[in-house]
């Protein structure tokens, strides 16, 4: 089984993948054309040219690496905005797609708190509602699996055949062998943590010009939220 999870930033992406890295029988990935889609824009982003050293930049070669089979699954954690026009995305439909949404204030917080004004390309919303209706897959909202972790793994490994490990739950704190070279500046918070947080409290309060952000990314959440596995 292959597995693209495809979310925005902010969006408990890590923790899914540190989650199925807990796995005995899955091998993990990394948002691998986030090089290749730094390459080919030449988007200033934190740590830009590291990435671009340290990661592959040709997306024709990370698709042949995102169609090799794991151990003896694979998980893949995935970046909707990443895939921009020209780059392939054949080996996606022979995929497991998983969606992973998360409230747009949530993601705009947290997102600002690491990099200053956003947009709307840069949080992936309109994005991953284009790749969901190219590929389809199977919708999950965050904040329900910080609300009942084990409830909504065992539904999502039921509803792709597969059975729950209940390692998926617990995973060593720290830093993994597969994170990206970027886990320095983005994964702070899930480095110190063994297993995922608590269930969320009330939405973040944005000031202007974000709530402009969010009145644009709310439509795409709402859409895909009406799908989601509950």
């Amino acid at each position: 089984m292959r597995i693209a999870m495809w979310s925005g930033p902010r969006n408990l992406s890590t923790a899914m993948m540190y989650s199925f890295g807990a796995r005995a029988d899955f091998a993990v990935m990394d948002e691998p054309f986030y090089a290749a889609y730094l390459a080919a824009t030449e988007y200033d982003h934190p740590m830009g040219a590291e990435i671009l050293e340290a990661h592959e930049t040709d997306p024709n070669q990370v698709e042949i690496a995102c169609e090799q089979s794991g151990n003896p699954h694979l998980y893949m954690k995935h970046m909707p905005h990443h895939m921009i026009e020209g780059f392939p995305m054949g080996w996606a439909k022979e995929c497991v797609n998983i969606h992973l949404i998360r409230h747009p204030a949530r993601v705009i917080a947290s997102y600002a708190a690491k990099r200053e004004m956003p947009t709307l390309g840069d949080i992936g919303f309109a994005q991953q509602a284009e790749v969901y209706d190219q590929l389809g897959g199977l919708v999950v909202d965050s904040t329900d699996i910080r609300a009942d972790p084990e409830g909504m793994l065992r539904k999502i490994c039921e509803a792709i055949n597969l059975p729950f490990d209940p390692a998926m739950l617990h995973w060593p704190a720290g830093p993994r062998a597969e994170d990206g070279i970027w886990a320095k500046h983005w994964y702070t918070a899930v480095h110190r943590s063994s297993g995922f947080a608590g269930a969320e409290g009330p939405l973040p309060t944005l000031e202007a010009p974000l709530t402009q952000l969010l009145d644009q990314a709310m439509p795409y959440y709402e859409s895909m939220r009406r799908n989601c596995l509950t």
